[in-house]
């Protein structure tokens, strides 16, 4: 991205409909409640052949206290300060208030580069509020309604200027996934850069300590906390060297049952976690030690499977453990009973308020990159196969005999395998599991998701084609022995 744009100002007037407009998307949640967004959300914008991120910010309270509203206007300070460009919107149907004032000052002393725009103002009802806005000494204000789109244009002519002193700034590109093998290709996972990091989800139940964790692995309090269940709200990120390693991190709202989300904002939040899984290349699972593995544990950690990528488990608030030899060894049992299709995933204890166990947990987190991106040559998987098959020969259903001929792998990020075989519907799905457990087994690689698809290659006949010639050759023979062509 060549710049960052943060969208600030008071609760309410229309931030997240701005940055929604501007990322083409509805990734912020958006609703007549104040107060909505509560934490930092970036997202890649677009706005003509401008392009960059912006970052949608809590509503500036005029507090300072260490209440809910008082975090919100530290981190929304916070914002201002990363930010290249700060657009400061108004309520144009309000009229500029006493709070509208004191961040005006606000601005001022934090970033130079501030865009003032008057929002809602469309029709006469706005007109007083825009020519106010001329009082807060920040420039001629924009016309804007971030709802119906109008004034873009004049935003586009008012950055365009200014994108040009951040063109170094690398566009973030979303993972790869589902990458294509080649046979010749090395067993070697993908170079990690700053504009291509590592992708990370941390998921959870809510209050089960995702954003105090991400906290102490950046070093700094960039993501809201507190004792107040499901602050975060939005699935948020946040870039950081991690051990030497480019690392982007998604915090992702507190997901509960279904049953229990009733408000139309947490099933928002609920969705926008889904697709910040989806989003990730490794899945960050954090349970609660007091009550790990709950249903929705399960769900979310059996989702990431699913959606093919790599899975730690992490236990968090392992300082107020007691009795933590015998409640580990009842954890492993656990994983392994209710989680058989992640056999062999890491399961870190961690301490997201002290911070002990954080480096083996980025070991964890590497290591599941790594095998999420091994790659196998052809000449192993069959030496592989042939084996396998002498331990334990296919079953023989209805007296045909299967013949499994070669196995390859197509993909990787996860690993996809293909095994040529006879009669590929009649093989169970138990000797499909024996087959990935000794790809999990043979080849290292515990816990990873491992596509394994079996697919129809028919009996070729060598002389198929000299068949035919012969055939040809005897026609016309007969043919002119009868006198047919005369």
């Amino acid at each position: 991205m060549s710049f960052t744009l943060a969208v600030v100002g008071r609760p309410n007037v229309g931030k997240s409909t701005l940055f929604n407009r501007l990322v083409g998307k509805k990734l912020a949640l958006v609703d007549d409640q104040p107060g909505v967004t509560r934490d930092l959300r970036e997202g890649a914008a677009r706005l003509g052949d401008l392009k960059f991120t912006v970052i949608d910010s809590a509503g500036l309270e005029d507090a300072t206290d260490d209440s809910l509203q008082g975090r919100m206007r530290r981190l929304t300070e916070r914002a201002v300060e990363m930010a290249d460009i700060c657009l400061f919107m108004i309520d144009a149907r309000v009229g500029v208030t006493p709070t509208d004032q004191v961040f005006a000052d606000i601005l001022r002393k934090k970033n130079a580069n501030v865009i003032l725009a008057a929002n809602k103002s469309e029709g006469r009802a706005g007109e007083a509020g825009y020519l106010e806005a001329f009082s807060l000494g920040l420039g001629e204000p924009i016309r804007l309604s971030a709802e119906h789109g109008e004034g873009m244009d004049e935003l586009y002519y008012l950055l365009m200027p200014l994108a040009k002193e951040f063109e170094e700034r690398a566009q973030i590109d979303a993972p790869e996934i589902d990458v294509d093998v080649s046979e010749d290709e090395e067993d070697a996972p993908r170079v990690l850069t700053s504009d291509k990091p590592l992708q990370i989800a941390v998921c959870g139940r809510p209050n089960a300590g995702k954003s105090t964790l991400i906290n102490k692995i950046i070093g700094e309090e960039r993501l809201l906390t507190g004792p107040e269940a499901g602050i975060t709200r939005d699935a948020i990120s946040v870039q950081k060297d991690w051990g030497g390693v480019p690392m982007r991190i998604f915090d992702t709202a507190g997901m509960r049952r279904k049953a229990k989300i009733h408000e139309k904002i947490e099933k928002l939040s609920v969705s926008d976690g889904l697709r910040a899984v989806k989003f990730a290349e490794v899945v960050v699972i954090l349970l609660d030690v007091e009550i790990p593995f709950e249903q929705q544990d399960l769900r979310l950690a059996d989702l990431a499977e699913r959606e093919g990528r790599a899975v730690v488990i992490a236990v968090n608030k392992w300082d107020v453990e007691t009795e933590k030899q015998d409640k580990l060894k009842e954890l492993k049992e656990e994983f392994a009973r209710l989680l058989p299709q992640l056999k062999g995933a890491p399961l870190i204890t961690v301490s997201a308020k002290t911070g002990k166990g954080l480096d083996r947990l980025q070991e964890a987190i590497m290591r599941a990159h790594e095998v999420w991106n091994r790659r196998i040559t052809t000449a192993q998987l069959n030496r592989w196969l042939t084996g396998m098959l002498e331990q334990h020969p296919p079953p023989a259903p209805g007296g045909r005999r299967i013949k499994m001929r070669y196995a390859t792998q197509v993909k990787t990020r996860p690993p996809g395998f293909v095994v040529m075989s006879s009669f590929p519907d009649l093989v169970p799905a138990s000797y499909t599991r024996y087959l990935v457990n000794g790809l999990r087994a043979d080849f290292d690689m515990p816990g990873t998701p491992i596509r394994l698809t079996l697919r129809d290659q028919g009996e070729k006949n060598p002389y198929k084609d000299k068949k035919k010639k012969q055939t040809g050759r005897l026609s016309k023979h007969i043919k002119k022995q009868t006198g047919e062509n005369f």
